[in-house]
């Protein structure tokens, strides 16, 4: 039993007041995390997930919110490869940001602090792939570092797998996922899930 957690849906609101212990970061942020061809080509609900990053990406643009694109390369995915390539069924648009990453965090090696910063962002609304790896770690990171987050509880995914004896259910990593940051307090700066659908920027 998570301490403090309500029933749910209670934690699923639509829109955060923006809390950030960041300094004159009023604005909010999407950013989608490697939706790539070889992350999630046999994602759980692959296409549910992807549909509904869609809509949060409509919202995001239709609001004038910046949208930054996280893409992972290593061994398997090395760059310009076809595996790297984000999905077909989504498409960055002229002047939206690109993170290039190569650890689970979306902030190592990178210049995603310095893109957040000069846009003023403090919130960051977060889906993507994958759940258990680059998605949680991205958005631990985010908390750690003064953020405040909104995961889209419908709009990221993952793969099970066997490993070491123990067997992974894609489903139950999502959900486990939502639970903790679904309604998660740190001084300063709070973390949210919400649907897709219910997004409001």
């Amino acid at each position: 039993m998570l301490s403090g957690m309500p029933d749910p849906p209670a934690y699923r609101i639509a829109k955060l007041t923006n809390m950030t212990t960041l300094t004159n970061r009023p604005n909010t942020a999407l950013l989608i995390i490697d939706v790539q061809n070889g992350v999630v080509e046999s994602a759980h609900k692959r296409d549910s997930v992807i549909a509904n990053i869609h809509v949060a990406l409509d919202k995001a643009r239709s609001a004038g919110v910046p949208v930054i694109w996280v893409q992972h390369s290593d061994s398997e995915m090395p760059i310009g490869s076809d595996a790297w390539q984000i999905v077909r069924e989504l498409v960055p648009a002229t002047g939206e940001e690109r993170v290039e990453k190569t650890f689970r965090s979306s902030f190592v090696g990178t210049n995603l602090e310095e893109l957040l910063a000069a846009a003023q962002v403090g919130h960051l609304v977060i889906c993507g792939a994958e759940t258990n790896n680059c998605v949680r770690h991205t958005s631990h990171a985010a908390l750690e570092a003064g953020y405040d987050i909104t995961l889209l509880a419908d709009a990221h995914t993952t793969n099970g797998y066997t490993w070491n004896g123990h067997t992974i259910d894609p489903q139950n990593v999502i959900d486990e996922q939502n639970d903790n940051l679904g309604y998660y307090d740190l001084p300063g700066r709070v973390s949210r899930a919400v649907a897709a659908a219910d997004l409001a920027f």
